[in-house]
């Protein structure tokens, strides 16, 4: 597994060395881009669907049960925190801070990641240790440091509440409330949260105007010079894989859930749909503004490792470069549609 992880990373290092010898004829005339756009542009479509998968296939009725439990603080030990109290609709389903705040108003050791697109996604949290959504769904209830609500009381307490009785009973008939069913309904729910149109889609639609000609510039510059696209790739521009970027942190990441040297303080490359509006930034929240994080990058990194030196290194871009990658994030920005707040059973 390690040998094949390796000989994977030296092919995205290969690309992206080819890449950079073409980037100066490439940004010479973006317009190319644009005359080839069907081509060049079809790995960053959107999707017509949202997959769910067949072990948990969609209904409505588990939406709505998914819904309800999201946004109910009865699903923690306080009754007081609920799971949109950490994935706001409001702040792009994140909470707006460096480090998350759980039980009694504990800093947590990570930032919040967005709940944006999941559907997508595999080995989820910063570290990957849940494999599905549906496991990611309780961990926080149960953990201490979060909701901190054992799964047992959980569904003592909804077996209590003739209203979630019910709704148990209609999106899932035949079978008794469970912990897992909680996870299968809160992981539909999740999986219908998916980002809207962004100007990009539209450039990637046809629509030259769309967007700017230096976030035009700044695209080539994240497909070729600057490398962004070795782990921000696809349509979601993540390639769901972990990567050590070379942060002054002791935090192992995914080296503390898998026993693999290559994969100390490694975490997982987040989507970068809607990025402008997630501030501050990485696992650790260290770092505050786009233009900080590109300067981080730029450098190389603010730490050498084994592990970082394959996935960070300077990039010598000069400020007008940095301003036009910076223009191009901005165009992966899309109009949200307000999440109306549903009415709680009691």
């Amino acid at each position: 597994m390690a040998r094949s992880k390796r000989r994977l990373s030296a092919l995205f290092v290969a690309a992206a060395g080819l890449a950079v010898g073409l980037y100066p004829y490439l940004i010479e005339s973006y317009a190319s881009v644009e005359r080839h756009q069907p081509e060049l542009l079809s790995d960053f479509k959107r999707p017509l669907r949202i997959p769910f998968p067949a072990q948990n296939p969609y209904t409505q009725e588990k939406y709505e049960l998914g819904k309800k439990l999201f946004f109910d603080p009865l699903l923690s030990g306080s009754r007081m925190v609920s799971c949109s109290s950490c994935h706001n609709p409001g702040l792009n389903w994140t909470d707006g801070l460096g480090k998350g705040v759980g039980h009694a108003h504990q800093e947590l050791d990570r930032k919040v990641p967005t709940l944006l697109n999941v559907a997508w996604g595999w080995n989820f949290f910063w570290d990957g240790r849940a494999e599905d959504l549906e496991a990611q769904a309780l961990g926080p209830i149960q953990s201490h440091r979060e909701m901190n609500l054992s799964l047992p009381e959980l569904v003592s307490r909804l077996k209590e509440n003739p209203g979630y009785r019910a709704l148990f009973a209609s999106a899932f008939p035949r079978e008794l409330l469970s912990a897992q069913l909680v996870g299968k309904a809160l992981a539909t729910f999740e999986r219908t949260i998916v980002s809207g149109l962004a100007p990009f889609d539209k450039w990637v639609e046809g629509d030259a105007d769309s967007i700017s000609a230096a976030a035009k510039r700044g695209f080539i510059l994240f497909t070729t010079k600057a490398r962004c696209i070795t782990c921000h790739s696809g349509w979601r521009f993540s390639n769901e894989s972990f990567a050590d970027i070379g942060l002054k942190s002791k935090d192992l990441g995914r080296g503390g859930v898998v026993v693999d040297e290559d994969l100390r303080f490694t975490f997982k490359v987040p989507t970068l749909r809607n990025i402008a509006l997630r501030a501050p930034y990485m696992h650790d929240g260290s770092l505050r503004t786009l233009d900080d994080v590109l300067r981080h990058y730029n450098q190389g990194g603010a730490v050498k490792r084994p592990t970082s030196v394959r996935f960070v290194q300077p990039l010598h871009l000069n400020k007008d470069e940095q301003q036009d990658l910076v223009a191009f994030l901005k165009t992966l920005t899309s109009e949200e549609r307000e999440m109306s707040l549903p009415r709680l059973p009691r």
